[in-house]
């Protein structure tokens, strides 16, 4: 379908947005996700069950690809968008409504290709480190992030945002119990490494040549004793004294580098 005659079929959908300003908060059991390449990425994902679509005209014509003349669109302007979107969210003009992405299961992924490492981390909570941190996971090749159900944020535009497509990419796998996850792991031949500032080792010590699961604390507060206690080592990245410490989405990347580069 040419780009013309997308626009004509979509036209007979266009309409103004209604309702009060948004919190960026989809209904339950949906995702609410603007920006382009995450919009794109998910629009892509045959995985996903959409609902509808918002675009401006341009955000529409900024898409990779056509969309099927009688997927569920509703044309706005860019300040309809920002009700729909958390406050000063860069929607670019799209903002989509979807099923939430089903859950996995760690062992699909245990007995995966053992050189693409899995990344577990340990009460990160802010959404902006998890989407970053899914982007560098996507990047070089990580089978998987692993976090805690409770203490993870959810599945969320801030979320898709940050990753930059990542989230449709990388499986996100939530568990009940972190530690019951981490002897699994082991059960399957992962070297499990903490990464830890006060650790003796550094990473490229630690690093074996088998699988690998890159453990991964909150800021501040690191890692809880108990996951430290799930690790078969620890290990630090080689930092200046010039910082007390990395960002945690800044550490994953560096670790994921190391990790596939060995």
């Amino acid at each position: 379908m040419a780009k013309g005659e997308r626009k004509r079929a979509l036209r007979g959908r266009a309409g103004r947005m209604k309702g009060g300003r948004g919190s960026g908060r989809a209904t339950a059991g949906h995702a609410r996700l603007w920006g382009r390449h995450a919009v794109e990425a998910a629009l892509k994902n045959p995985a996903r069950i959409h609902r509808k679509l918002w675009a401006t005209r341009e955000g529409i014509d900024s898409l990779d690809g056509e969309l099927p003349a009688d997927f569920p669109i509703e044309y706005a302007d860019v300040t309809d968008l920002a009700r729909l979107v958390a406050k000063d969210a860069p929607h670019q003009g799209l903002v989509l409504e979807c099923e939430a992405l089903e859950n996995r299961f760690l062992d699909e992924f245990t007995d995966a290709d053992p050189a693409r490492p899995l990344i577990v981390l340990d009460q990160v909570t802010d959404p902006h480190n998890v989407g970053a941190i899914l982007r560098s996971g996507a990047a070089f090749g990580a089978a998987a992030i692993v976090t805690q159900d409770r203490h993870s944020p959810p599945e969320s535009g801030v979320v898709a945002k940050s990753a930059s497509g990542a989230l449709e990419v990388v499986p996100w796998i939530r568990v009940v119990n972190l530690a019951r996850a981490l002897e699994e792991m082991a059960e399957a031949g992962y070297w499990r490494i903490g990464l830890t500032g006060h650790a003796e080792a550094t990473l490229a010590e630690a690093l074996p040549a088998g699988p690998v699961a890159l453990v991964l604390g909150a800021e501040g507060a690191g890692m809880r004793q108990n996951i430290e206690g799930h690790c078969d080592a620890l290990a630090k990245l080689p930092i200046t004294r010039a910082v007390e410490s990395l960002n945690v989405s800044n550490a994953a990347a560096i670790a994921l580098y190391a990790t596939t580069t060995r």
